[in-house]
């Protein structure tokens, strides 16, 4: 009895517009997130480098070009009181061990096992000078405390500490109250001085800084750290800027109602204004204290001759100059320098972009 061929039945195929949509948005997104990761890994080769480069040893860096990027030895065994170096090996089949060079040789060499010295010599024959030598990872992390001593890191921490803060609290208190009077008072023609404000941000530092030297100078301020402290107790236009927009989103109702309470403007500020503020606050004293530690010009003029007033920017800068041959302790001082900055950064991640979000967005 002949069969009867049954028609062979295709799996079905999900073309639902919910199946598509979702396809199209799994994709979309892995796009992006392969963008994001390479533009991020990109960016992030340099620093990758500098790390690298910080752990090397100088015989590691005085390698050839095509050195290995991670910071590689060469391996040793010390055999019979003499230090040999470790080389891979092929033996008759071709597979390889990795053998201690004892006794080189133009067609054969010794050789012996470090896993198995009891074994005895192992002679090979052909050119040692063939074999590819055995590494190990070996970084050097002494490099950081050499560094540190050489740079006399402790006081250029101490410098910076002190003329980033100073500046960070002046920035804070003027900021502030420029920002919170330019928000809630009614002051005749408040725009226009807010536009003449702002103007200043597209004024170039070069064009005021002959006269500015020239005042501090004649003060009797240059050498001092009051150049590049006192000025930040005279408000910023940039940190006004985005404390203003902050405090224009905030409800006036709040305002109202403590001035019902009995409160004056101070207190509003104190007890309404500031409390909401946080956000905006701290990504405010983050911007100056990122650019207080990194400031190389203001000190360079202001503190020439004053080794120990020094911040880090310049510190670094001529311990470059200095060890220019050694460029494992320039990275090891740079790594240090911009340790703590990143911590911060990272630490106050979620407030800062809050901040920054709010005061960008809003108004």
């Amino acid at each position: 009895m002949a069969a009867v061929a049954k028609p062979m039945q295709s799996r079905a195929v999900n073309t639902s517009p919910w199946y598509s949509l979702r396809l199209r948005k799994f994709g979309a997104g892995a796009i992006v997130t392969m963008l994001a990761f390479t533009i991020a890994l990109v960016y992030l080769l340099p620093f990758g480098n500098m790390t690298l480069t910080a752990i090397k040893s100088q015989a590691q860096l005085a390698g050839s070009v095509d050195s290995p990027i991670l910071p590689l030895s060469p391996e040793t065994f010390e055999y019979e009181g003499e230090v040999h170096e470790v080389f891979s090996v092929p033996d008759e089949n071709g597979v390889l061990h990795e053998w201690a060079l004892v006794n080189k040789g133009r067609q054969s060499s010794e050789f012996v096992d470090p896993a198995n010295p009891d074994a005895g010599l192992i002679t090979w024959q052909g050119s040692w000078r063939t074999l590819e030598p055995s590494r190990v990872f070996d970084p050097h992390f002494g490099n950081f405390g050499e560094a540190w001593d050489l740079l006399n890191f402790p006081l250029l921490f101490r410098n910076t500490m002190v003329i980033a803060i100073g500046g960070m609290i002046g920035t804070l208190l003027s900021c502030i109250a420029v920002a919170y009077a330019f928000a809630r008072f009614p002051i005749p023609g408040k725009n226009i001085l807010f536009i003449v404000l702002i103007g200043t941000i597209i004024l170039p530092s070069q064009v005021t800084l002959i006269p500015t030297y020239a005042f501090f100078s004649s003060i009797g301020w240059t050498g001092t750290w009051l150049p590049l402290i006192v000025p930040h107790f005279f408000a910023n236009a940039y940190n006004v800027f985005l404390l203003r927009q902050f405090f224009m989103t905030l409800p006036r109702e709040l305002d109202e109602a403590a001035m019902i309470d009995g409160a004056g403007p101070f207190t509003v500020l104190i007890r309404v204004i500031i409390p909401q503020s946080w956000a905006a606050i701290i990504s405010v004293g983050l911007f100056h204290f990122i650019f207080a530690w990194n400031d190389y010009f203001g000190p360079l003029i202001y503190l020439l001759g004053k080794p120990d007033l020094v911040p880090i920017s310049v510190g670094v800068q001529v311990f470059n100059f200095q060890y220019g041959p050694h460029p494992e302790y320039i990275q090891a001082t740079s790594l240090m320098a911009m340790a703590l900055p990143l911590i911060i950064f990272f630490l106050a991640q979620k407030i800062f972009m809050r901040g920054v979000v709010i005061t960008g967005v809003e108004k």
